[in-house]
């Protein structure tokens, strides 16, 4: 997707990344049973004969779980199909019928994109439907099972609808990567179909790592990193797996096709296993669940019920405002966009609402209105008040609201006359001439303290009413002339 070489992580070779997501769907019960889907229940607690994979016990598909899945297809610009359930085979503690329940060869969701804050698009291979597993506890040692005097496992988990995202290599450099996952973490959250917490495990990335000479079509082997909780880790195991990779190659040996184990306090991967091929797992139909067919008109009341999508609104307000998506990208973020947008559309100027959102509401809009925040602005831009005094009143109006030209009567802010603006810089000028002689002829080190120590004691003059943008156009005034 980027062929920048400022996102090499190492000079001379390129890293592919593809990562795997799973999300739990926020349904109030598993995928083929009724047993609750929560977080944080007692181990154990949370089963029934569906989830402990009972002999005699057959599942019975959500259809919550499915019109999520089919908003999450929809929201990634995926082609929605009938699917089939398959089985796929492997023997964990945490999976008590010794198989999961998941897509294989016909997903629900395929062919669809994302678009990043700054516009560019990553593919999406498919998002399919599949179980989550069962949690295994390694007691003793470090944690890890060859080093744990016994295991426990808690089977609340089980069964927990998993929609399962697959994207495409497109990814470079881990600023991409967690870019990625942020979006979509933004996209699951606001169509409502996960509540994205990594902290809790209902969002959980597998990253698939390969690296290239820079310029080789060829794609390197991959290895699966697993075990990756936080955005801040995934940065970490993407550096860390690419320069291992590279590391090997140059040093003349190979690297093997593995799933590999992130762990954060060594900074570090480790292999868990040789890497899987889809025959290793015996896939093959699920014979107790019927191909799952949504028809067009379920798909299309799903389509229309859809909010707006963060991508969708990084556009309207790029739009209104007159900047890239990028710059609009915090504002969204902050789920401050439509304050923005009537802001802006009441003719308040485009650069201030964006500063003050970026610099001034970090904790939220509170009582804040669109039209006080654009007579705030109007106020501003006007000269009327300072940026300084903008800012006090604006922290005012959060609060309590009410009308940016009360609040500022009321507080005592007036425009300063350019006139006793004058008056006040030509008599500092005169009582601090050695600081003063230092502005004008200093180096830029020089002239850039002096230009604080000036606009500070003329701030101190005026009790913090003049404009600081007045202040440092009369200073440059007053050194050239």
């Amino acid at each position: 997707m980027s062929d920048d070489a400022a996102t090499e992580i190492v000079p001379g070779w390129e890293t592919v990344i593809g990562l795997e997501v799973h999300a739990e769907l926020a349904t109030a019960t598993k995928l083929f049973c009724d047993a609750p889907n929560q977080f944080g229940g007692e181990p154990n607690t949370n089963i029934d004969p569906v989830s402990l994979g009972l002999p005699g016990s057959l599942p019975v598909l959500n259809e919550q779980a499915v019109e999520l899945a089919i908003r999450v297809g929809l929201a990634l610009h995926c082609r929605v199909q009938r699917s089939v359930f398959a089985r796929k085979n492997y023997f964990y503690p945490d999976m008590p019928k010794d198989f999961q329940i998941s897509q294989f060869d016909l997903p629900i969701n395929e062919e669809g994109w994302l678009e990043l804050a700054d516009g560019r698009q990553v593919g999406i291979e498919r998002a399919h439907l599949e179980e989550d597993t069962g949690k295994s506890t390694h007691v003793g040692g470090g944690g890890r099972i060859h080093e744990a005097g016994h295991s426990l496992v808690d089977y609340n988990r089980a069964g927990v609808p998993l929609i399962e995202i697959v994207g495409a290599p497109d990814l470079r450099s881990a600023e991409d990567a967690r870019a990625y996952v942020s979006e979509l973490r933004s996209i699951l959250v606001a169509i409502g179909a996960s509540d994205g917490k990594m902290e809790e495990g209902s969002m959980r990335v597998d990253c698939n790592v390969s690296v290239r000479p820079m310029g080789d079509p060829e794609l390197g082997t991959r290895c699966e990193v697993k075990n990756i909780n936080s955005l801040r880790s995934l940065g970490r195991a993407i550096v860390y797996e690419s320069r291992r990779q590279v590391d090997l190659i140059t040093s003349g040996d190979r690297v093997e096709q593995q799933t590999r184990h992130w762990n954060e306090d060594e900074g570090r991967t480790h292999k868990l296993r040789s890497k899987e091929e889809a025959y290793d797992y015996r896939y093959f139909p699920e014979p107790d669940l019927v191909p799952l067919d949504p028809s067009v008109e379920w798909i299309e009341s799903v389509r229309s019920a859809l909010p707006m999508l963060p991508r969708e609104r990084r556009h309207r307000l790029a739009d209104a405002a007159g900047v890239d998506t990028a710059t609009a990208s915090l504002t969204v973020e902050r789920g401050m966009d439509d304050l923005a947008v009537e802001a802006l559309a009441a003719g308040a100027d485009a650069g201030r609402v964006l500063v003050h959102i970026e610099n001034n509401l970090a904790d939220g809009s509170g009582l804040l209105t669109a039209a006080a925040f654009a007579s705030l602005v109007a106020m501003e831009v006007g000269g009327d008040l300072t940026a300084t005094q903008a800012k006090t009143v604006l922290a005012v109006l959060v609060v309590d609201g009410g009308e940016p030209a009360e609040v500022a009567a009321g507080m005592g802010f007036e425009a300063m006359d350019d006139g006793a603006l004058e008056a006040i810089v030509d008599g500092l000028i005169a009582e601090y001439d050695e600081d003063w002689a230092a502005f004008t002829s200093g180096d830029d080190k020089e002239r850039k303290k002096k230009s604080g120590f000036f606009v500070g004691q003329i701030m101190k003059a005026t009790n913090g009413q003049a404009d600081g943008r007045a202040v440092n156009e009369l200073l440059a005034r007053r050194a050239n002339g």
